[in-house]
């Protein structure tokens, strides 16, 4: 049976429904860099307020300090939290669909009322409220692409849900340099509210995860799924459910498969659950202490004094580069493997830490600006990719939500903070010095190599 399964691929409605699920993921990394671009013309920084009259009864922008724009921007992570902390109840409550569909409406209204914002309120909720799509989707995607995807290609389809939120990331920051104008700007949140509502209409057509069919008795239901997903010519009789439960889901058995979905309170309370709760909390751990958010945060600000002509072109171009790189795992992550395609991207990461560190610190203007590029290209084949595949096959189909749930609660928290700290951070090592604020970056190295070596020992994958 196994080797049968094996021979199975998507149909064009299965990769249909690939896209529509992934369309979460890309609107995690859209939101996460939405504002980068729109910074200097959204808070009057380019032009005054009182200068353009009103267009279509709103504000051409609105007015803000430095830490009012950095709550708005933080508002974003704080909703996500909330959004993760609550996908468990969701995806076992509405389903793997009916909680994208809820991570598309609270994208969609968050979005909208922050392009119909005409002050700093609106903008917070907007914000919080994509947050919180966000989150809740970040949690969703990994797990439903896991339970859909045929199993000979199950890790390259889990690579794709960092592909969509680097090419959320590229899409916003392009749209950034095309619509940063007084009259333009509320474009780039229309769109994505755009994007969400059409996900939300379509959803109709879409299927549910057949595991999750399964492990709620719906076995007809099950069938009709799968046949959709992976072909008419694979046909289940009655007696084959229970050898195929395990095929879907990653388990080794059906019983297994079929237990009820625990929640995170469980969760903490159950030893068997400990290692692979760990295994994903360091893997999270890894992925914002490598310090890729504030590079995507900040990158203006941290090459504006060695580069202050060409350090957006350097942001711009290190988001196609993080675009580009994530395509090799889609290949490599099969052949290589998770843990040594990972360790091969801290490695890349590692080292270009440090020389970003001595690029900023000697003045070598160019070699801090090629290394932090290095860094994006060693985040994008591994640390990036590798947690999200590892997640669904790592934790048993009954606890998957749960632990999806309370990893990237903590990645949130951690992203949230590493936003805070990192400026404040580099500004206290620096000490008023200009020529010493690569030090920052030799502290993530630290923190990066530290929560790697714990990650080693717990995952042999």
């Amino acid at each position: 049976m196994a080797a049968e399964h094996d021979t199975h691929s998507f149909t064009k409605y299965g990769w249909t429904v690939c896209l529509w699920v992934l369309t979460v993921s890309f609107q995690y990394g859209y939101h996460t860099s939405a504002l980068n671009q729109l910074q200097a013309v959204l808070t009057c920084k380019v032009t005054n307020k009182e200068n353009y009259p009103l267009y279509y009864g709103l504000p051409t922008c609105i007015p803000m300090s430095d830490t009012t724009f950095s709550v708005v921007t933080a508002m974003f992570t704080v909703g996500g939290l909330c959004g993760s902390i609550f996908a468990n109840v969701a995806m076992e409550r509405w389903g793997r669909k009916g909680a994208t569909r809820a991570s598309a409406v609270l994208t969609a209204v968050g979005a909208a009322l922050t392009g119909l914002s005409g002050s700093v309120s609106p903008i917070i909720v907007g914000r919080f409220l994509v947050g919180a799509g966000a989150g809740l989707g970040i949690c969703i995607s990994p797990i439903y692409l896991s339970e859909i995807a045929p199993s000979k290609i199950k890790g390259n389809i889990g690579v794709l849900t960092q592909m969509a939120i680097v090419v959320g990331i590229m899409v916003t920051q392009l749209m950034g340099f095309r619509f940063a104008t007084p009259l333009e700007w509320r474009i780039v949140p229309f769109a994505s509210s755009a994007l969400s509502i059409l996900q939300f209409l379509i959803a109709p057509l879409m299927i549910e995860s057949p595991s999750y069919l399964e492990r709620h008795g719906m076995i007809e239901q099950q069938k009709t799924a799968i046949q959709s997903i992976w072909g008419s010519q694979h046909r289940i009789d009655p007696e084959e459910i229970d050898e195929q439960a395990p095929l879907l889901s990653g388990s080794d058995g059906a019983q297994e498969d079929r237990r009820p979905s625990i929640t995170v309170p469980q969760l903490l309370s159950t030893p068997e659950l400990r290692r692979p709760l760990l295994i994903i909390t360091f893997a999270m751990l890894s992925t914002q202490i490598s310090g890729i958010n504030a590079v995507l945060y900040y990158s203006n600000d941290i090459l504006s004094k060695s580069l202050p002509e060409f350090a957006a072109y350097v942001s711009l171009a290190i988001t196609v580069v993080n675009f580009l790189m994530t395509f090799p795992p889609i290949f490599l992550i099969e052949r290589v493997g998770r843990k040594q395609l990972y360790q091969l991207s801290v490695g890349g990461a590692l080292i270009s830490h440090l020389a970003v560190g001595y690029g900023l610190d000697s003045g070598f203007a160019t070699l801090s600006s090629i290394a932090i590029t290095t860094f994006v290209m060693s985040f994008a084949i591994g640390l990036g990719p590798v947690p999200f595949v590892i997640l669904p096959e790592v934790a048993p189909p009954h606890a998957s939500s749960a632990i999806s749930s309370l990893g990237l609660s903590l990645n949130w928290i951690i992203n949230f903070l590493v936003g805070l700290v990192f400026l404040p951070l580099r500004n206290l090592l620096a000490s008023g010095d200009p020529m010493k604020e690569g030090r920052v970056f030799y502290v993530f190295a630290a923190a990066l190599l530290s929560s790697t070596f714990v990650l080693s020992r717990l995952y042999r994958g």
